[in-house]
């Protein structure tokens, strides 16, 4: 009896110790987005917050580093987070936005409808980027079904070490200071970029076959528009003010349709770039792809004052805990702006706004 035990305890043990080599293998293979490729930290970013927000972003790059919550904030005492991340398809901002309800329910939540021009599954670094930082859900379940390409499993993504158990020749000094815990990298979603790289020529524009945006693509807005509906949340659409990739006339109708037929309000602020003070010899670090953090803090005072008027959000900065809280994410916001700013002089890089 007393072998029995001790056999069925070493054998506990063996068990034990089997995972707990293959959770810190794990811990150290995954990428994690501290440098470089710093957009696949934003999206578990967000459970680390601890007040709610009146406004929710979903979408791609196009909210992520053209809208600044704190210049929200600074302006108009909007409470704000951006649940971005890079090429995020409808159906990924679907679940992040069922996901988001769970812990809290925004007055707004605001949806930058470039991706409508995506209807199928795109590639595994984009949809790890958004996947990997969600937490367990069955909205993260979901996502994952219908975001995997033809040469992936799902199973690669409960136990991310069998998509990533071969980077061990990739690994950094990085890879083990951050084995447990990362750094933030946002300022409530939004990435910071400064530097100025001006537009100096027009994208070219390709004719396309079919401008219908697809059946998948549709069937997703429609399901953000009803959960947005059944939960008493005012659901607005934003095209950003960014010239690539190219934005067709064909899709601004199409959106213009939907939200007239919809009832909903939707802004594309590529038309109002001279109303919101953009200009994009200035205000922009690469050409025209995405805003610097002076072409997203005019956009956002532009935005911000659109909200405000149209959606009735009320200033929160009379709330003595919220200041509180903001009060540290301005210093944090500040205090990397400087820094930026200091790095891109020194490399010959950046004009101030």
């Amino acid at each position: 009896m007393k072998r029995r035990t001790k056999t069925a305890a070493a054998a506990v043990l063996m068990i034990a110790f089997t995972f707990l080599v293959l959770f810190l293998f794990q811990a150290l293979l995954v990428p994690k987005y501290m440098s470089g490729v710093r957009e696949g930290a934003l999206i578990q970013e967000y459970y680390r917050e601890t007040t709610k927000h009146d406004v929710i972003f979903i979408g791609d790059c196009e909210v992520y580093e053209n809208i600044s919550p704190v210049t929200l904030w600074e302006e108009y005492g909007i409470t704000s987070y951006i649940r971005g991340s890079a090429q995020q398809l409808v159906w990924q901002s679907y679940y992040l936005l069922e996901e988001t309800l769970k812990y809290e329910k925004p007055d707004v939540v605001v949806f930058n409808v470039l991706s409508m021009k995506y209807n199928e599954p795109q590639n595994e670094a984009y949809n790890r980027m958004t996947l990997d930082g969600m937490k367990w859900s069955s909205s993260k379940a979901q996502s994952v079904k219908v975001s995997m390409t033809g040469d992936e499993n799902f199973a690669s993504y409960v136990f991310p070490l069998l998509r990533f158990h071969s980077r061990w020749s990739e690994l950094t000094k990085e890879d083990f200071r951050y084995m447990f815990s990362r750094d933030t990298v946002s300022h409530n979603g939004y990435l910071m970029q400064v530097g100025t790289k001006p537009v100096t020529t027009m994208p070219k524009t390709e004719i396309l076959d079919n401008y219908s945006f697809g059946e998948n693509a549709w069937q997703y807005l429609e399901k953000i528009t009803d959960i947005c509906r059944e939960n008493g949340i005012k659901l607005v659409l934003m095209k950003a003010p960014t010239i690539y990739p190219v934005w067709y006339e064909q899709w601004e109708k199409q959106i213009e349709e939907y939200a007239d037929k919809n009832d909903l309000l939707y802004y594309n602020f590529l038309e109002t770039m001279d109303e919101a003070g953009i200009d994009l010899t200035t205000d922009t670090y690469d050409a025209g792809l995405h805003l610097n953090v002076e072409g997203a803090e005019k956009l956002s005072k532009y935005f911000g004052k659109i909200l405000v008027q149209e959606c009735g959000l009320s200033d929160n900065r009379k709330d003595e805990a919220l200041s509180e809280v903001w009060r540290e994410k301005i210093c944090a916001y500040e205090a990397e702006k400087e820094q930026k700013y200091r790095e891109s002089e020194q490399s010959g890089n950046n004009q101030k706004g």
